[in-house]
């Protein structure tokens, strides 16, 4: 994999990074306040789930499950793949990252969203969509700009997956404006766009980093090069996430669905995970991927069976891929972009640790309907994105580069 397709950074993207540019620190990259807010937010919104669950808040409306499914998928998650992508466009296309009072703007819409979730009762149903839908719409334009000023054509079909997402977004808002207020098409929608957004970008990622692990080790069975197995995988997890939004109970959703859970682990296999196990910063992208395989599974079993409830599926995608590889993704791009070694500390580890603990205690709760699972899983939850935000304050928020120097 080239330098211009990796989210790593090149010396090229560090020197453009600090071209010109003499603002705050926290507004240099999209890294520093997307991944912040997303932290921070993913431990915030569940703690306020999990209080008013517990009887210890007073009634926040929170325990709505359009709520808390709106800020995971397009709140907390749209916030790291802001910063995700925003970071990465530079390696993309050579350009100078979006930062400055362009990027405080971005990060301003986000935040405005979210008021605008926890306000409803007084901006109204559609007032808040509008406040909400601003941030991924203004995110999407921004990334057709840089692809296509750069004429990196490779990549807009990751510009079309952000559209996707923000138009799943505001179906949600007019299907919550209607009498029936029934969210679940948009949910649905959502969940499916990060899939394919995990195995597009993990695709790249993970079969790259292992392999320059594996390569520094000599070690001369490397993960298997992009073939047209993984196209087709690509396309049999688009056409089954198009299948469960449309029909989520049709026999035609499930066949596809254990199909892509069986493409999905027969691609993971050919990346080598195995032999990584001593680097947790790399097992970690691998055990994220397989939650989709998981999830898939279970999304079959639960049509065909009628035993394994949808929940549970839905929350191996969200609790356990995105969960996982969201945390991936952030403790590694922020010490790669600041300077620091690309191995997990004590703290980084037991971060992975608490995330999937999470995933594993909800996805059981599901399946056994034990809501006790359900306290579980939200602690780990709160505390694996409680340690991120603490571990990595200083790391977002000052140039480690220049203290250094």
């Amino acid at each position: 994999m080239t330098a211009s397709h990796s989210p790593e950074p090149t010396s090229a993207s560090r020197i453009a990074a600090r071209r010109d540019y003499n603002g705050p620190v926290f507004l240099s990259q999209g890294f520093r306040p997307f991944f912040l807010g997303a932290g921070l937010w993913a431990a915030l919104a569940v703690a306020l789930w999990l209080g008013e669950w517990l009887g210890l808040l007073p009634p926040l409306m929170v325990l709505s499950a359009g709520w808390h499914a709106h800020e995971m998928i397009f709140g907390f998650a749209g916030a790291s793949i802001g910063g995700f992508i925003l970071t990465a466009i530079p390696n993309w296309t050579g350009r100078l990252p979006v930062r400055g009072a362009g990027l405080g703007g971005l990060v301003l819409l986000w935040l405005g969203g979210r008021v605008a979730m926890v306000s409803t009762d007084i901006l109204g149903s559609i007032g808040a969509g509008i406040i909400d839908s601003a941030y991924l719409i203004i995110l999407s334009l921004v990334i057709w700009r840089e692809i296509i000023a750069g004429r990196n054509w490779r990549n807009a079909k990751v510009a079309a997956t952000i559209s996707l997402l923000a138009a799943a977004n505001i179906l949600f808002h007019w299907l919550s404006a209607q009498n029936y207020g029934d969210t679940a098409l948009a949910e649905r929608l959502g969940v499916a766009v990060l899939i394919v957004l995990i195995a597009l970008i993990g695709g790249r990622v993970i079969p790259s980093f292992t392999r320059n692990t594996l390569a520094r080790r000599g070690d001369p069975k490397l993960p298997s090069p992009v073939s047209n197995t993984d196209r087709f995988t690509l396309i049999v997890t688009t056409i089954t996430g198009i299948s469960w939004v449309l029909y989520p109970e049709s026999l035609l959703c499930g066949g596809l669905a254990l199909i892509s859970s069986a493409l999905h682990l027969e691609r993971l296999t050919r990346w080598r995970g195995l032999a990584v196990l001593g680097e947790p910063m790399l097992w970690v992208l691998h055990l994220g991927y397989l939650w989709i395989s998981i999830g898939f599974g279970l999304l079959a079993a639960h049509v065909f069976l009628n035993l394994v409830p949808q929940s549970s599926a839905i929350h191996a995608f969200t609790a356990g891929a995105f969960g996982t590889m969201i945390l991936a993704i952030m403790t590694r791009a922020s010490r790669g972009h600041s300077g620091l070694p690309l191995t997990a500390d004590r703290t980084t580890t037991s971060i992975y640790g608490f995330v999937t603990l999470a995933a594993i205690f909800r996805v059981t709760g599901s399946l056994t309907n034990m809501p006790l699972y359900y306290g579980f899983s939200g602690m780990f939850w709160i505390l694996a994105f409680a340690v991120f935000v603490i571990a990595y304050w200083k790391v977002l928020t000052t140039d480690l580069r220049a203290q250094k120097r």
